[in-house]
Formats: structure tokens, sequence, C-alpha cells
């Protein structure tokens, strides 16, 4: 792969768009996603603990934001290496900090409520109904189901950026190439990462809707990303700056959930500091703190810096085959702090993951997406028998007038339930909660 290339800066489906001096695309990217009703949402979806009171601990927007700040960083500190020993012009390395800093702003735009149990319980309830298909579930291809029972917000997020949001089907935010490409942690298909063709990081969850892999085809090819043929379809190896969007990301949650996990008590003070110490480098300056909180927020901070140097260092280390599109791991796992990241995620499985509250809070989610699905199948089975607004029932047509559900222009089963899916992964945890009760009260 070339830098020239993948540093592409065409807008999806607007190639005639230009370029503004002092206004980057990269930075109109980042003003896009920014203001998009989307990323605003982020603020009341679920990052670890749902539905909790306490303000200080992270939500989806929060986390996106940090995210994007340490992405900036990576892509600074990886774009100087590159102009100092590749031959890369300063202009270039600003371009790779943007676009990075664009990828992870939007990396977790496509989550649905109640972060991962979400999404399974999305996937889960797909699942259950294609046991027995019936109405609309039944007109679905079986080519077309398992990106349904396996439902990815990595896929949901690449069909926002590139067809939902703003320009309707018509490229949606239209992004520069070089931060979709930066966005697509997993370039393939449902069909693809289900029996997946090879070993590789890229394949481990899939990250188009098939009727959205075409569009990324354009930007593939633009970018030249290695592409690969699969008995069900077509694969692309990994953009390498995917690798510093998903370091950053790595860097944020692992750091982040322990801070937040000391300050809703689930791991105590003394451990929590101890595994932020062992990411950075002691120095012998004394400090004074106020309070426990303060100490675990400078030892958090000290922590993301040294992350971020291990990450830098690893994709230097690892500079050939991520070019060539062989490298199949996380910088994380490659990097010096491998060992010492483990033991948070050791810690994370133990302590965090399965603690009580939320736990309960899963299972409390879990049972809500449910009942807004079985609450809103109906009127889609419904609109099947016709595929006209005006023939379905009163109550239905009342349904999506109260809460704004886009039907029309609806014509086959895939395309519907695809719009039933891009409400349900839409809604906030709290809005979610409402439909739910508005469904079901009697």
């Amino acid at each position: 792969m070339d830098w020239k290339n993948l540093l592409n800066t065409t807008r999806l489906m607007t190639p005639e768009y230009p370029e503004r001096p002092g206004r980057p695309m990269y930075m109109q990217d980042i003003d896009r996603i920014t203001f998009s009703a989307p990323f605003r949402r982020l603020a009341n979806k679920t990052q670890v603990h749902p539905l909790y009171d306490n303000d200080h601990i992270h939500h989806r927007l929060i986390h996106s934001v940090e995210v994007s700040s340490v992405g900036r960083t990576l892509g600074m500190e990886v774009g100087q290496w590159l102009v100092d020993e590749k031959g890369l012009s300063d202009g270039e390395r600003d371009k790779i900090s943007g676009v990075v800093q664009a990828a992870c702003l939007a990396h977790d735009i496509g989550n649905p409520p109640f972060g991962h149990s979400g999404e399974a319980a999305i996937g889960r309830w797909f699942e259950e109904r294609f046991d027995a298909p019936k109405g609309i579930v039944a007109d679905l291809a079986a080519r077309d189901r398992q990106e349904f029972k396996t439902f990815e917000g990595n896929a949901q997020g690449f069909r926002i950026l590139s067809r939902k949001e703003m320009y309707a089907d018509e490229g949606g935010m239209r992004l520069s190439l070089s931060v979709l490409g930066a966005f697509a942690k997993y370039p393939a298909t449902a069909n693809i990462s289900a029996k997946p063709p090879q070993t590789y990081c890229g394949l481990k969850k899939f990250g188009l809707f098939e009727n959205d892999a075409a569009l990324f085809a354009q930007a593939a090819q633009a970018l030249g990303l290695p592409e690969m043929q699969a008995g069900t379809g077509t694969w692309w190896k990994r953009h390498p700056l995917v690798f510093l969007m998903e370091a950053a990301d790595d860097i944020c949650y692992n750091i982040m959930d322990l801070e937040d996990a000391f300050t809703c008590g689930d791991v105590p003070f003394g451990q929590a500091r101890d595994l932020m110490m062992t990411l950075f480098a002691r120095s012998n300056r004394e400090y004074s703190y106020k309070s426990e909180a303060a100490e675990i927020a400078h030892m958090r901070a000290r922590a993301v810096g040294g992350a971020i140097a291990a990450c830098v260092e690893a994709f230097k280390e690892n500079y050939d085959t991520l070019m060539d599109g062989t490298f199949s791991s996380g910088l994380i796992e490659v990097s010096a702090k491998a060992e010492e990241f483990a033991r948070i995620k050791q810690v994370a499985r133990e302590r965090i993951f399965n603690a009580p509250r939320k736990t309960e809070l899963e299972v409390f989610g879990r049972n809500v997406i449910y009942k807004t699905l079985d609450g809103l199948i109906p009127l889609f089975h419904d609109l099947s028998k016709t595929w006209k607004i005006d023939d379905l029932s009163s109550y239905h047509q009342q349904l999506a007038r109260a809460l704004g559900l886009h039907v029309e222009g609806l014509d086959n089963a895939y395309d519907a339930l695809h719009a039933l899916t891009d409400f349900v992964s839409g809604m906030t945890d709290r809005y979610a909660v409402k439909v739910s009760e508005m469904l079901y009260s009697r």
C-alpha cells in the first residue's frame, strides 16, 4: 500500500468537491461527524455501565471524544516518524493525524443502546425469529440472514456514515475516502466473516452489510487496499490507519474503564492505581493529592501517555507488514505493554464486566430491546402485504407517526428489516426504555 493512495481525501460520491485552503477535508469530516444526530445520541448510550446515575461515569460520546484525542496524538507521532524516516511531507503528517482523529470520533457511531449486550440482543432476537420464520421474516432470503443474526455495530456505523445521515442513499455524510478506510476495522460482509477464508484480524467480525459493500469497494479501490476473494464474495485488507484507530480505542476503554470501576466501587483504589502505574515509567518527583480520585486521575493521564508511546513504537516495528497487509494483530498486543494490558483486561473480566449491577441492567436492557422489536415487527408484517403505507392499519400508521419511523419507499424484506434495525439501534438507552413502555403499556 502507498500513502499517496491511502491518504486520498476525495469525498464519497462527490469527487468534484474541492478542498479549501485552511480547511482540509479531514477537518470538515470531523465537523460533520461532531454535529450529526447519531453522534449526539451517543451521550445517552452505554459505554460499560447502563443507565448509571453517576455523572462521572463514561458514556459513548465522552468515550468517543477521548478516543479521538488519543488517536490524533497517535497519528501525529506516527506521521512525524514517517516524515523523518519515509519522506512524507508535513502536510501528509497532519493529514494522517486528522484522518485518524475523524475515524476515532466515529468509531462507535453505529452502536445500539445498552452497549455490546444490546448488540447481542438484536442478533439473538433475529436468530430466534429465523428458527420459525413467518411474515416479513420468512420473506428474507437465506443468504441475507447472517448479518441480522449477528447484528454488528461496526457495519451499522458504516451504514450511517455512508448512506443514512445527511445525504440519504447519496453518500451519507460524504466523508473522505481515507476516513472511511481508517474507520473500517472489519472490511468484510457477514457471510465472509462467518466462515473466514483465512485467519486475519479484519475477519473477526464484519463491518459491511451486503447492500453497503459496493460503496466500500469504491473507497477501497481508490485507497489501494488489497482486495481478496472468498467463495462468498470480496473482502479487503485493513487500511494501516485502522490499527491506530483501534489502538486509541483499546487504550481508552482499558484505562478509563478501570477509572470508572474505581469510581463505582467495583475495583479498589490500590488495585486501580497499581495497574495504571505499570503503563508508564516512574519518576522521582513527589506529588501530593487531595483525594484518591485525584490520584487516580493523575495515574490515568500518565498511563495514557505511556500506552501511546508503546503503540507508536509497535507501529514502527511492524511497519512493513502493516503496509503489505499481512499484519494481523492489535498494536497493544504486540507492544512492550502487552502483558500489562492483559492484566488490566483480566481484572475487567473478573471485577467490572461481571459486576452485579451491570449484569442486572444488561438483562433489563436485553428485555427492553426484545419488547421493542416484538412491538414493532407487526407493523412491518403489515407493510409487507402491499408495501403501501396507506394500506397499513390505522394503529400502525399512528405508531409510525408517533415514533417517526421511516417506512416510506420500502418495497422488500431486506430493506424493511434494515429500517427496523436502523430505528432500534439508533435509540438511546433511555428512549429505548420509553418506547418499550409505550408499546406495552396497558
